[in-house]
């Protein structure tokens, strides 16, 4: 009997273990050992060791990403706030991380073909060869969440919207310092809500690009947690399904793009305009020419009987 009992206490215990040894806010870790160590492999026999506590850096989370797109596993991937603000136009690629998972400066996805990134990882020049030069990581300091929720059989309250927003993104995302959000706004016609994300410039203790790739894939794709509840805030009663989410990242010096970065499409809608224009201006001048004629021969027929 005492040996059954023992048994059974044994296996409670380790059943409890296996439960409490996991990576909340990774779901494709693995976890084991005693104490609790967390791994997620980046590439062949390659595991990079997980802070489970905490908000896993965004360079680790893309190179998981594209190890698993690469095996086949599943990965589901799925208003400007100042001039000098950018989209992530090139998705997900593999990284180069620094050993404290920041991204490195220069990224080639593992080609002949380079460029600088910014700390969210996004490039921020032109591409070159492996001879660019990226002198320095560049800060992202200010984050534009742009959302759009499906429709609601009530109307929200704004101040409503607003705390409930900056509670959940505080819960959910490991205690981010709600005191960042600088600025929400809501066009209830568009469905449209803005969060305005921005830390002091020359911060370097927050990351603010971790917490817009884990709301991304909360919003585009699956949760990265280990609980897959998605992002569904409530505010006055309702909960708000989120159907879309484009961010824009405001770096701490401004982006070097130039002509060359834009596709043959935008190049060829930016000639036709200008084509357009010209055409129009020439257009002009001569209606105003041959207008100009017609009044000096009016002028003549007049003279004439006098």
């Amino acid at each position: 009997m005492k040996l059954w009992i023992s048994a059974f206490v044994a296996a409670f215990v380790a059943g409890a273990y296996a439960q409490s040894c996991t990576c909340p806010t990774m779901k494709w870790a693995v976890c084991d050992g005693n104490p609790c160590t967390c791994t997620v492999l980046v590439g062949d026999d390659e595991k990079q060791p997980l802070n489970c506590h905490e908000l896993i850096p965004k360079c680790y989370l893309m190179k998981a990403e594209m190890y698993r797109a690469k095996k086949g596993l599943s990965t589901r991937t799925g208003g400007k706030p100042v001039e000098s603000a950018f989209v992530d136009n090139d998705g997900i690629y593999d990284p180069v991380c620094e050993a404290d998972g920041k991204f490195k400066a220069k990224q080639c996805n593992n080609t002949e073909e380079c460029w600088c990134v910014n700390s969210a990882g996004v490039r921020r020049t032109d591409k070159g060869d492996v001879n660019i030069k990226c002198e320095k990581l560049v800060e992202t300091y200010w984050i534009r969440l742009q959302l759009t929720h499906k429709e609601l059989p009530n109307k929200i309250n704004a101040d409503d919207l607003n705390s409930s927003f900056a509670e959940i993104i505080n819960k959910r995302y490991r205690n981010f310092n709600k005191n960042m959000i600088d600025n929400i706004q809501y066009d209830p016609k568009a469905r449209m809500i803005v969060v305005d994300v921005k830390k002091p410039i020359g911060e370097r203790n927050t990351d603010l690009p971790q917490m817009a790739y884990y709301m991304e894939k909360d919003v585009k794709v699956l949760p990265l947690f280990t609980g897959e509840e998605k992002f569904a805030p409530v505010v006055g009663g309702q909960q708000m399904t989120m159907e879309n989410i484009l961010v824009y990242y405001v770096d701490e010096e401004p982006p070097t793009f130039t002509m060359k970065n834009l596709s043959g499409g935008i190049i060829a809608v930016i000639v036709v305009v200008v084509l357009a224009v010209v055409a129009g201006l020439l257009a002009l001048f001569f209606a105003r020419k041959k207008m100009s004629k017609k009044y000096n021969k009016a002028q003549q027929r007049e003279m004439e009987p006098m």
